[in-house]
């Protein structure tokens, strides 16, 4: 409880202050979370290159706060194009393993997160960023009492066992309230449209959660790190984040466009 109130602090008050100082603490998280995959990867005998992830990501999650959608685009090609470059000079053998895992890193979370300064940069962004946040925070609470005192058919007890159709009904419920209230009150836009806000977070997040899980499972680990005591590694705290922002993004622009 104490690492999420203090890293809910961090958020609000960086960005409500300066908005740039915010992006420096989702740098900072997701070159955190980077690190995570890459050594995870790397027990798992896959090299990939982390100073150009770290030097793309930089880019992918600075510029677009002032470059917009085209310079995200741009930022992410030249990504790509510089670590396949990166790793041909480290000898054919398993090129196309470890390439692939590089563009995939490269994408999750490195471009995932670009979308955050795409949501941050109109004047009302920082209440944009926080509708998107709370939402998914929305989704985690709301599953997590609703798993513990109702719940009982498992969703896909392959993937993540813990998580119920009870749960999942919590997470739903809390996404559609959070969302309509949220949109309303921050953003001036209708109910209903904080309505589906809050259905697309709620299927996206419980997307990147069970994400993770096949990732963790497919590489045999349970937490990406052990940087939050009792929450795992960043990316434990990042996946269900990272799913749920660009469609978030997508429909906030689309439903209450920026006037």
């Amino acid at each position: 409880m104490g690492v999420g109130v203090a890293l809910g602090a961090a958020v609000i008050g960086s960005l409500y202050t300066v908005k740039v100082v915010f992006l420096v603490v989702v740098l900072l998280a997701v070159g955190v979370g980077i690190h995570e995959i890459v050594k995870a990867f790397g027990g798992f005998g896959i090299r990939v290159p982390l100073p150009p992830l770290l030097a793309g990501m930089a880019a992918m999650v600075l510029g677009p706060y002032w470059g917009g959608t085209s310079f995200l685009v741009g930022a992410f090609g030249v990504t790509v194009m510089v670590l396949l470059a990166w790793r041909m000079f480290q000898g054919a053998e398993g090129f196309v393993r470890d390439a692939t895992a590089a563009v995939f890193v490269a994408v999750y979370p490195a471009l995932l997160a670009g979308f955050v300064p795409l949501l941050l940069a109109p004047e009302d962004g920082p209440d944009r960023v926080i509708v998107f946040v709370v939402v998914t925070v929305c989704s985690d609470i709301g599953g997590y009492f609703a798993g513990i005192f109702f719940g009982k058919h498992r969703m896909s007890p392959h993937i993540s066992p813990k998580k119920t159709w009870e749960g999942f009904a919590g997470s739903t419920l809390a996404c559609v309230v959070g969302g309509a209230l949220l949109v309303h009150f921050l953003l001036q836009g209708e109910y209903w449209e904080g309505a589906v806000v809050g259905l697309a977070g709620v299927v996206c997040a419980t997307l990147g959660d069970l994400v993770e899980s096949v990732i963790k499972r497919d590489i045999g680990i349970k937490d990406m790190g052990t940087l939050l005591p009792g929450h795992g590694g960043a990316m434990d705290r990042l996946d269900s984040l990272l799913f749920t922002l660009v469609p978030v993004w997508l429909l906030l622009t689309l439903l209450v466009p920026v006037a």
